[in-house]
């Protein structure tokens, strides 16, 4: 496995400033940390705008980047959101109106600053990658470029909450993880003696944010906010869209470059959710240098060519046998010179009655399946992030409760590029059901990888904000958009299309076991088959991997609650699927403090009974400083019956393992076509 490089040579030396507050225009201060070039005049500054606590959250990897990139003559800021991390106020939610009004405030104030010479860029993966856009979607002036990485454009059709309108399993699991980082305390060695108030008053405020999320099960004006595709005409700023097709954020890119209609590019590579030069699944690439590139080119006005270079760049993945994780994906860089490419052929392969993929349409035939409720027990995570075991494993497994159809072997490589999209007509005998629906590799000796992967709740078959329940036995049209990806299918290997009425823990399931009839011979596969260009032999190669050295951390062995692991009980139909969550313990010398951490998220299920669903969290963090250690301890469940989904939470806050605040929520919402 590669090893990025740390670099301590650098044009300039590096100021760090360990705190300075940014005021906003209602009196409210948010925490920044300040990486400057010494001995340089104003510079173009680079912002990056997250909850996730810059002190000691993310302490460590702030220094790997903004280091660098100050070191080449750019200020850096890393800003805290208002009532996260050091700074002042309440946060309410994710991507708030009120959090890209701040955002704003905030770059206007940074232009201003003697250091900067007005010009301002965002750079920022996941939560920094959405308010990126959402930010530049309101044209602050002094914003001049966004670098978004593993990100969306659209928060209800592509993030953790809801995957083709069906309730993802990460759902509850995110709004557990958040709860568990919204009431702690700010650092007393930065706000002084009013870090007490500010600590009690976010406990206080503390809310399990999965209360909100389903309250809007299907497409409305509170997911509408935020995301971006809704008017693409409002992002007249470059920017460079960034992920990798491992990541859960993956067809973003695509549908930027195909929205935008300014200055662009897009790059996806193997990665999971991670920056590209500091990546769990190789090759890594130079990144930060292509950061100094975009920038050099929109901020300094430097011919660095990188506007020259393809539309979008690509890693096309080779076949690979199925596996709980991956360290490295074999393959090759490839480019398109434009998004749509005109270059991509739709290809379509027809659903016949014999279970096979076919170039041409067959005769009409019914073909019907009532998947068993552990279907999706080998489809790994939804967002990965390069640890263990969360790759989709041999999808044999899953076959065996769904309807399969299986091409002839191929006679020659197939490479695709773009989202399959699968357009079938359709029966349901339940008014509510839904399909997951894989493109899988299979190889001559049977073993099944999956390509690519989309979902369907039916009642959304007409569109996100109008579902509509089904008659049963009424004939219907639909299509499933699969994730964009790019793979090659050797020759000898079979395309297979996989399709499921259940995909548990990813899709909450349908209130009853629904049988979805498919009409073969009217149904098919369309692939965006990409022949090959000679051209990408010569694209530009990238550097290699580097960054600064993080700041200096003492990892201590911490042995989480639970593994990683399914369990299946053949008599009782019990199946248990376990998610062990940031499970570490951090020491920071420099600030005298230690982070611990141990999470979990349960999912369990009795097969024949979907509303025997069920998810568990627990999550423990504690903070150790000089005198005080700080504990946050939540666990939560999500349940269901026909017609009402039910959170309980219980939330316990302690002070040198006394506790100081306790509270419980026992919720009961309303189930809306899901």
């Amino acid at each position: 496995m590669a090893v990025t490089k740390i670099r301590t040579d650098f044009p300039h030396d590096v100021e760090v400033t360990e705190n300075i507050f940014v005021p906003l225009p209602d009196g409210t201060r948010l925490a920044a940390k300040l990486w400057r070039p010494k001995g340089v005049g104003p510079v173009p500054t680079i912002l990056e705008y997250l909850p996730y606590r810059k002190r000691e959250g993310t302490r460590a990897r702030d220094e790997k980047a903004h280091a660098y990139l100050a070191g080449h003559g750019y200020a850096c800021i890393r800003l805290d959101i208002r009532g996260t991390g050091d700074s002042e106020g309440l946060i309410d939610d994710e991507y708030t109106v009120q959090e890209q009004i701040d955002g704003c405030d905030a770059i206007a104030w940074i232009a201003a600053q003697d250091w900067c010479d007005g010009q301002v860029a965002m750079y920022g993966i996941s939560w920094g990658g959405f308010n990126g856009l959402q930010i530049a979607a309101r044209k602050p002036p002094a914003l001049k470029t966004i670098i978004t990485v593993g990100s969306t454009d659209d928060r209800y059709a592509t993030d953790v909450h809801y995957v083709g309108g069906c309730v993802s399993k990460d759902n509850f699991d995110w709004s557990a993880t958040m709860l568990a980082h919204n009431d702690l305390p700010p650092d007393p060695a930065i706000v002084g003696d009013a870090w007490r108030a500010m600590w009690k008053a976010r406990w206080a405020h503390n809310q399990p944010w999965i209360l909100q999320w389903l309250a809007h099960q299907r497409r409305d004006d509170y997911w509408k906010q935020g995301s971006v595709c809704e008017d693409f005409s409002k992002i007249t700023i470059p920017v460079y869209a960034v992920s990798g097709w491992a990541d859960n954020y993956s067809e973003s890119v695509p549908r930027l470059l195909a929205g935008l209609s300014g200055p662009r590019l897009g790059l996806i590579g193997p990665w999971a959710h991670s920056f590209p030069h500091d990546a769990a699944v190789q090759p890594a690439i130079g990144w930060l240098q292509e950061v100094l590139r975009w920038c050099d080119h929109w901020m300094k006005g430097r011919d660095t060519g990188i506007m020259d270079e393809p539309m979008l760049r690509a890693w096309m993945q080779d076949s690979v046998a199925p596996a709980t994780c991956y360290y490295e994906r074999t393959g090759r860089w490839i480019g398109e010179a434009e998004w749509p490419s005109p270059r991509i052929e739709q290809r379509a392969l027809y659903l016949s009655a014999d279970h096979t993929l076919s170039n041409t349409p067959g005769p009409s035939a019914e073909l019907s399946v009532c998947s068993p409720l552990w279907v999706g027990n080998a489809s790994g995570e939804v967002g990965r992030y390069g640890q263990d075991a969360e790759w989709p494993t041999d999808q044999r497994e899953d076959d065996g409760g769904s309807l399969v159809f299986l091409s002839e072997p191929l006679s020659e490589t197939t490479e695709i590029l773009g989202a399959p999209q699968l357009h079938f007509s359709f029966s349901c005998d339940k008014p509510l059901g839904l399909v997951a629906v894989r493109l899988n590799d299979v190889m001559p000796d049977g073993r099944s990888t999956r390509v690519t992967v989309g979902y369907l709740n039916l009642t959304h078959r007409n569109g996100h904000e109008t579902p509509e329940p089904m008659v049963p036995g009424r004939l219907y049209r639909a299509t499933v958009d699969l994730d964009d990806t790019a793979h090659s299918f050797p020759p000898g290997h079979r395309v297979a299309v996989s399709i499921s009425t259940v995909y548990w823990p990813v899709c909450w399931p349908s209130p009853e076991l629904a049988t979805v009839t498919i009409q073969a011979g009217d149904s098919q596969l369309d692939l965006p088959v990409r022949p090959v260009d000679p051209a990408d032999a010569s694209l530009r190669a990238f550097g290699p991997a580097e960054m600064a050295a993080p700041t200096q951390t003492i990892d201590h062995p911490v042995e989480p609650a639970i593994r990683r692991s399914i369990r299946r009980d053949l008599l009782s139909g019990e199946t248990v699927v376990d998610f062990p969550r940031w499970t570490y313990s951090r020491e920071m010398p420099d600030i005298g403090q230690t982070v611990t951490s141990d999470a979990f998220v349960r999912y369990t299920i009795i097969d024949g009974d979907p509303l025997s669903a069920r998810c568990d969290s627990e999550s423990n963090v504690e903070i150790r400083r000089e005198d005080t250690t700080i504990g946050h301890h939540s666990t939560g469940s999500m349940t269901c019956d026909a017609t009402t989904f039910r959170i309980q939470m219980s939330l316990r806050i302690t002070e040198n393992a006394e506790t100081v605040f306790e509270r419980n929520w026992d919720e009961r919402i309303p189930r809306d076509m899901v």
